[in-house]
């Protein structure tokens, strides 16, 4: 194993809202990143009673979705549905098509792709920018 296999492929986007959950995927999403994502959004809806999201897609490879548990994903779809006003993916794949099957029916969730080369349009559809990090 190199230092390069132990990243999360979870990882925050600092913002210019503190109600803006945003994150990079990046590569293949194992159970336990996805546990992990579970826990920090729970995180951001004890801050805040209604946030939106942003995900950026980078080189995603799937999500082992079968080893996370049952409750888990009942319970993340729950939150979402009383947290989560909308949702920006951006790059490849849409999943959004998957989401949308993910959730029992009315999705009270506003779910929206962009391409990656219209990554600022998410950005603006959300009313936030991303914040570089200190080096």
């Amino acid at each position: 194993m190199n230092f390069l296999d132990s990243m999360p492929a979870i990882r925050r986007i600092e913002t210019s809202r503190d109600d803006l959950f945003a994150i990079d995927v990046v590569g293949h999403v194992s159970s336990a990143d996805a546990e992990n994502l579970f826990g920090l959004l729970e995180a951001a809806y004890a801050l805040h009673p209604r946030i939106d999201v942003l995900v950026r897609l980078i080189n995603h490879d799937g999500v082992d979705w079968a080893d996370v548990a049952s409750e888990t994903l009942k319970q993340g779809e729950a939150n979402a549905k009383q947290h989560v006003a909308r949702c920006a993916s951006v790059g490849e794949p849409n999943w959004i098509p998957d989401v949308q099957g993910w959730f029992s029916a009315p999705i009270p969730i506003e779910l929206r792709h962009f391409k990656a080369e219209d990554e600022q349009d998410a950005w603006q559809w959300l009313g936030a920018t991303p914040i570089d990090e200190p080096v």
